[in-house]
């Protein structure tokens, strides 16, 4: 299933794992939907990547451009093969990263001897772990030899992204610009909104990684809800009212991830997802709006009612959330539903649907990032960029395919068997040789996601419902797609600064005055700066957003 490695740091860029619940990496910015890096800067200089759908499946539950997941109730019988050879003649190396158990190293991992046999050469992978990624990733960027391919995250601070790819890789315009990525079938069908997150300053540098489009979710579990009517709610008022009595004792209604569930009454109050487009297309972000200010007030108040479990550093709260002693916690995206049914297969958990603050006002729903970041390769020539195409258009393939099942299950018989319905399951083999190294695979190439949950298909009917509740009151970040150099370095920085202020105000350490001096370092820190970046590369097509 998949992973909740690194969830206060890094909340859901997981693996999406094997064995495996709901596929593909997913990731959304913790707490606020803020996202540091990647991007394209004068993006409309370049022609994306033609989109062509793979046609070879057909799921049962279908998606659409609006972000809805397609859905699939078991494993296609016959998988298909979505490309004709071999793409390797020799061995090639990549930086990646993974958040499982790092893997047994190829020499002793018969599943990764089976993927280099079936790519044709050797896929020789250095994995980092979190944290410690942007540290290997300088360490390697500053030697004399760079590894072939390079995954590039999103929003673990990596700086001068700009200046970095056009020094050392490869622009990759020419090969994958309009028609030109039809050469590669499982590239094209990565979409638009996918390719937009691999191109900075007019070029494109990679394949993007798709993960899920949703940001996070609040859910709880509805033995514990029932007790007083539901999760759902319609006022704020409302929901403090059934955490107040939801809370007795060792039993509190809300984990101590005081920002995620920041995030969450965030979008009651209207507060935008990340940044709100004016009239006059000019740009202001969530911390100043009166908005999110109102919901950082509303936090303190749940927090002075002791609402809230009281160890800040719960490392994972989704086994107090299981057996009732916390009643509801943040987490990315309405598939995680699959995380509490491998604790406990009898629960399926509720996801919180936003409703206006006080019930007259429309909420939003903060969709997330839509990707995991792209992999760049190392200045080559022409052949060897080909042959790198090959191999990231194989490790691309679509669910369902002969590709994906060897990339992400092995080899039948070894890695995994077939169960009564004819869905792959690991092995103990497959569950030693796989996690690590699929969680790997997947940080640096993905397909577009699906929703799939073999153990329980009428899990993924109500996601691919849930999803589309959701979807009635979607916002996406306006700035998603787009590049400002100074988010990219100190983005992060400021938002941890930001963010302690929020803490301590919440839990009373501080005044609620705290909040606009805050603001006022945020701003002269870099976030004025970042503002304008932002604009000036601002698609027209982003709609306004000011409420």
């Amino acid at each position: 299933m998949e992973s909740n490695f690194g969830r206060r740091r890094f909340l859901g860029l997981g693996s999406a794992a094997v064995g495996v619940v709901v596929l593909g990496p997913t990731l959304a910015g913790c707490g606020d939907g803020g996202s540091t890096g990647g991007g394209a800067k004068a993006s409309g200089d370049v022609k994306l990547p033609t989109y062509k759908a793979f046609d070879g499946l057909r799921p049962d539950l279908p998606g659409a451009e609006t972000g809805l997941e397609p859905g699939f109730l078991q494993f296609p019988e016959n998988a298909i093969a979505s490309v004709q050879s071999p793409p390797l003649k020799s061995a090639v190396t990549a930086l990646t990263e993974t958040f499982a158990t790092p893997p047994p190293p190829m020499g002793s991992n018969p599943m990764w001897q089976a993927l280099n046999r079936a790519l044709g050469g050797d896929l020789k992978l250095t994995i980092g772990t979190d944290p410690g990624y942007p540290e290997k990733f300088a360490t390697l960027l500053a030697g004399d030899s760079l590894p072939d391919l390079m995954w590039l995250p999103p929003n673990q601070g990596i700086p001068n992204i700009g200046p970095m790819l056009e020094a050392k890789f490869q622009d990759l315009t020419k090969y994958l610009a309009g028609d030109a990525v039809l050469e590669y079938p499982n590239l094209a069908a990565l979409k638009p909104a996918s390719w937009r997150t691999a191109v900075v300053n007019g070029k494109i540098w990679g394949a993007p990684i798709p993960s899920t489009p949703f940001g996070q979710v609040m859910m709880g579990n509805p033995k514990t809800w029932a007790k007083v009517g539901g999760l759902q709610c319609k006022t704020a008022d409302e929901f403090f009212a059934k955490c107040k009595e939801l809370t007795s004792g060792t039993n509190y209604a809300l984990e101590p991830a005081i920002v995620n569930m920041l995030h969450m009454f965030g979008e009651w109050f209207g507060a935008p997802n990340s940044w709100r487009v004016n009239k006059d297309r000019s740009l202001t972000y969530l911390y100043e709006t009166d908005n999110y200010k109102a919901a950082v007030e509303y936090a303190a108040k749940l927090w002075a009612a002791k609402v809230f479990y009281p160890d800040l550093n719960l490392a994972d709260a989704t086994p107090k959330t299981v057996n009732g002693q916390i009643a509801a916690q943040v987490t990315v995206g309405p598939r995680a539903t699959a995380d509490f049914r491998a604790a406990d297969p009898s629960l399926f958990v509720d996801t919180m649907i936003p409703f206006g603050h006080d019930g007259k006002a429309k909420p939003v729903y903060d969709m997330g990032y839509g990707t995991v970041g792209f992999t760049p390769f190392k200045k080559t020539d022409e052949g060897r960029i080909r042959e790198l195409l090959a191999l990231v258009n194989y490790l691309s393939a679509p669910f369902g395919t002969k590709e994906y099942l060897q990339k992400n299950f092995g080899t039948a018989g070894q890695q995994y068997t077939l169960d009564a319905k004819k869905n792959p399951v690991l092995n103990n083999a497959g569950n030693q040789q796989a996690p690590g190294l699929v969680s790997a695979l997947q940080i640096m190439t993905a397909p577009e996601s699906v929703i799939f949950n073999p153990a329980f298909p009428e899990d993924t009917t109500k996601v691919h419902a849930t999803e589309q509740e959701l979807l009635k009151y979607a916002m996406r970040n306006p700035t998603a797609g787009t590049y400002s150099d100074t988010s990219s370095k100190v983005g992060t920085k400021l938002t941890a600064a930001f963010r302690d202020t929020i803490v301590d105000i919440v839990t009373g350490r501080q005044k609620m005055d705290a909040y606009d001096e805050a603001l006022k370092r945020w701003k002269s820190g870099g976030g004025d700066k970042m503002r304008g970046e932002f604009e000036a590369v601002l698609p027209a097509g982003v709609p306004v957003t000011e409420s």
